[in-house]
């Protein structure tokens, strides 16, 4: 493996120390070096796991990177603002992605800094004489960041200089890959098998590794594994080799262990569980509940620990930034001061609050999100509990209270603090939108209805520049008093990675893909079948207990409903349109169309309206999504850095890719 990314092993070590209170943490220290004689410490293999946590931050909340898992499938194009980090991304014609324009060279770097250091841990702390546990967090987050890398490149390499798997401490200039079924059968598998059989039901400390984390990730692992050797729709792989398992089992071998290791992580779940209810997810006041099975942390109270500044983020790593892409300029809205005549102020300023964040348009949802995806907007309460659609007068925070008791917004209709200043409305009208602002100017080309004093879009009026904001991943702060608090900043709120509904998801696929299924008992008890499986996960979503869009408690049970509604033979394509509803902007997608192979199917075209304000004319794009696309390029930063020739270079691409 090339020295450009190995020799930062040198870099930054971060120390483990517990911290009181009512539980522990990871906290860092910074350090010089890791050898591997301090790899036979205690410490050091502290330090080491320490480090491979923190490493999680540099790729989830990393914007860019989150970039290339949505921009370009069925969930998100590229926005108003966007530069060609996003543009080249959605394969429409406005660039291409190659080895120098593709942003997966985020993890290309961070994964394989970080499987040299659990190389360390793994080969040298059994000298520590440290509990096997411990060790097994190392072999979680190596199979962890092989895993991430095959999915993205294909086979990547096993040898970083010092043999496969092995610690490396001289930097080298030349770099060869294993095949995909090299890198799973030598080291997914058996890692994430060693970290089941050692890990503790219950984390060592909050957010560290469990057995069932590992499970999730060994089930779905064979999952992928499994559509890899299945291959349905004929997509290269690289290096090239036969579809063949080295230990000799069948596509229908590894969806058979994705079914029974997933069923039984979901029968035995630890410390984990389904929250009641989606909102309950999501909500930032309830982050690192416990359907949270593993994510990137940060804090507001310690800027070291946070990893970036509070009060004004870098738009780097390890800042968690990815919530600004698809934050559309809503500050740019105007109401009115005055009654009698239109007299601009921005009603709405940005804040550091769940719904509103920092403002950067990069990316923005296709229209058929609202029309298809998320088409039940009355049971289904995970459109509410994802997407900002009424944006709220803020001007107690923003200090315009004390000019005006109340604001003129459309149809010259007074507003106050927390009124509806735009709506984006869950369907369209039955009558016309009046979007000419030839009277209420909105600043946004926002419309008006009859009788609302909030402008109005609906969906098929979304556009590259105004769109639903993501909810999902808005900031949360504390600290911001009365005021607006560092909107400005990255967020400090954990990027979640894993949740525990995956589990349900991971058993549904490989049912619908032919693996024996039988009842499941425990707590979620259903009939093990794709749709019982999946029911669980639709009757929670069916559960109410606070409403985004009317900002009030919203105690409402559909779950009856939502459960009847579930076709009673369930696709893949279903599957994935679950998915979607239950992780949209999440950054599961793109590894979700590339696994099954239905990419091409369900992303090739979208519609959305154009970057202009006013624009609510929508239009068909088409998206030129070829097969050797479901791979990434290696980056051009990895290829300039080996000291070989350019013909080996060339092979060491993936096909269909310049250098």
């Amino acid at each position: 493996m090339n020295t450009k990314y190995i020799k930062r092993i040198s870099g930054t070590l971060l120390i483990m120390i517990l911290v009181g209170g009512c539980s522990k943490f990871l906290k860092e220290e910074p350090r010089s070096i890791f050898t591997p004689e301090y790899f036979k410490t205690e410490k050091g293999v502290q330090g080491g796991l320490t480090e491979m946590y923190a490493h999680l931050r540099n790729i989830y909340g990393q914007a860019y990177y989150y970039n290339t898992c949505e921009t370009g499938t069925d969930e998100m194009t590229y926005g108003q603002s966007a530069d060609q980090n996003f543009k080249v991304m959605d394969l429409s014609g406005q660039g291409d992605i190659t080895s120098s324009t593709s942003r997966a060279d985020v993890i290309w770097g961070t994964c394989f800094t970080n499987i040299n250091t659990a190389n360390g841990v793994i080969e040298y702390g059994q000298d520590a004489g440290v509990d096997a546990g411990l060790l097994a967090e190392a072999n979680f987050f190596r199979a962890f960041d092989y895993f991430l890398l095959t999915q993205t490149f294909g086979g990547v390499p096993l040898d970083l200089g010092a043999g496969d798997l092995k610690f490396n401490t001289n930097p080298i200039a030349a770099s060869v890959r294993n095949t995909v079924p090299e890198v799973y059968t030598k080291c997914i598998f058996p890692d994430l098998k060693y970290a089941v059989d050692n890990l503790p039901d219950n984390p060592r400390l909050t957010g560290a590794a469990t057995k069932a984390l590992a499970q999730l990730y060994l089930s779905k692992a064979y999952l992928t594994y499994a559509w890899w050797l299945k291959n349905p729709n004929n997509i290269p792989t690289f290096p090239e080799t036969t579809r063949t398992d080295p230990d000799g089992h069948d596509a229908a071998w590894y969806f058979q262990q994705a079914y029974n290791i997933s069923v039984t992580a979901i029968e035995n779940p630890g410390p984990y569980a389904l929250q009641p209810t989606f909102y309950d997810v999501n909500v930032a006041s309830n982050d690192r509940n416990k359907e949270i099975m593993l994510y990137a942390d940060h804090t507001e109270t310690s800027q070291q620990y946070n990893g970036g500044s509070l009060s004004y983020g870098s738009g780097g790593a390890p800042d968690n930034f990815a919530g600004w892409m698809m934050t559309w300029n809503y500050p740019a809205m105007t109401s009115s001061s005055s009654a009698t005549s239109w007299t601009p102020v921005n009603a709405v300023q940005r804040a550091s609050v769940q719904p509103l964040g920092r403002p950067w348009v990069r990316m923005a949802p296709t229209i058929n999100v609202f029309t298809n995806t998320f088409a039940d907007k009355t049971n289904d309460s995970r459109y509410d509990g994802t997407f900002t659609t009424v944006y709220r007068c803020n001007m107690d925070e923003s200090g315009l209270s004390a000019n005006y008791d109340k604001l003129y917004n459309a149809n010259g209709l007074p507003i106050y603090q927390n009124s509806a200043v735009l709506t984006f409305l869950p369907e369209d009208p039955g009558q016309a939108i009046d979007y000419s602002n030839s009277v209420y100017n909105s600043g946004i080309g926002a419309g008006v209805l009859p009788g609302r004093a909030d402008f109005v879009i609906s969906p098929s009026g979304i556009s590259r520049v105004v769109y639903p904001g993501l909810w999902k991943l808005g900031p949360y702060r504390t600290d911001n008093g009365s005021g607006l608090g560092n909107p400005n900043a990255g967020s400090t709120r954990p990027y979640n990675i894993t949740k525990f509904s995956e589990l349900f998801f991971i058993a549904a696929e490989a049912a619908v893909e032919g693996a024996a299924t039988k009842a499941v008992s425990g707590t979620y008890a259903n009939d093990g079948s794709a749709r019982g499986l999946i029911n669980i996960i639709r009757a929670r979503a069916g559960k109410w207990q606070w409403s985004n869009s009317g900002n009030v408690a919203k105690v409402e049970d559909n779950s009856a409903e939502m459960v009847a509604a579930t076709p009673s033979v369930i696709t893949i394509d279903y599957i994935l349109a679950e998915r979607s509803r239950e992780y949209f902007g999440e950054g599961y997608r793109w590894y979700d169309l590339i696994r099954t192979q239905q990419w091409a199917k369900l992303a090739s075209s979208y519609e959305i309206c154009g970057s202009g304000y006013g624009d609510h004319t929508p239009v068909k794009t088409v998206r030129n999504i070829q097969p050797y696309l479901y791979l990434r390029p290696i980056p051009q930063g990895q290829l300039d850095a080996m000291q070989v020739s350019d013909e080996l270079k060339d092979q060491y691409q993936n096909p269909g890719y310049v250098n």
